[in-house]
């Protein structure tokens, strides 16, 4: 079972994502909340596996508040999903820089916010779906100027090869049939680059090669 909260400061936002998730039979709603500091409360008293994380709600926001959650190690098995009407790039590449392991806006169809749950709950980053990567690509210009290229020098040339596609968002078995590999050489890979790089997601290697200039917006191949 799938344990999943809700922080949104609008009432009928919450009541609609509990209506759709408690229908499905993997997934249990844990708790709701209306305010970044209730939220991370949440996250503490419950310890869901995934919290969909509104941004602009009262007091605290939900950027500060994913923060606060991402950076205590006694939470490190909560997975927040931002969820936002808001596609402003500083809002993704922030939400990307502050921990969450994926981010939808409130108008995506209902089957594929189910995914995004499922998706992240099981340990990944919710970075492969079109409309995302859509997201990723317009965020990249909301990330900082390429800096620190040397950080890349603990990787190899093929885990840099590897490093580009995850920040294009490619899934385990794209960046697999693109690169001539099997799934699970790119899946070890893809974690031997974690580990070198410290990262805690996915979702974090897509800033480390938008920042270090790995990949830019606009590149394609």
């Amino acid at each position: 079972m799938i344990r999943v909260g809700i922080a949104d400061d609008q009432a009928l936002i919450r009541a609609g994502f509990r209506a759709l998730l408690a229908a499905e039979p993997d997934l249990e709603v844990v708790g709701e909340a209306a305010t970044g500091d209730g939220a991370v409360a949440l996250a503490r008293r419950e310890r869901p596996d995934v919290l969909l994380m509104d941004i602009r709600m009262p007091g605290m926001d939900g950027l500060e508040a994913t923060r606060r959650i991402v950076g205590d190690p006694a939470l490190a098995g909560c997975h927040v999903v931002v969820v936002t009407t808001f596609e402003l790039d500083e809002y993704v590449a922030e939400a990307v820089r502050s921990g969450a392991s994926g981010f939808l806006v409130k108008d995506t169809e209902p089957a594929d916010l189910l995914r995004a749950v499922r998706v992240v709950a099981a340990g990944d980053a919710l970075l492969s779906p079109g409309p995302t990567r859509r997201l990723l690509e317009r965020a990249a210009a909301g990330l900082r100027a390429p800096e620190r290229p040397e950080r890349l020098d603990v990787l190899t040339e093929r885990e840099r090869e590897v490093l580009a596609q995850v920040g294009r968002g490619l899934t385990n078995d794209e960046i697999a049939q693109r690169l001539f590999l099997s799934p699970l050489t790119a899946k070890t890979h893809v974690s031997r680059i974690l580990t070198k790089l410290q990262a805690r997601d996915r979702a974090q290697l897509v800033v480390v090669a938008y920042e270090t200039g790995l990949i830019r917006a606009g590149w394609s191949d």
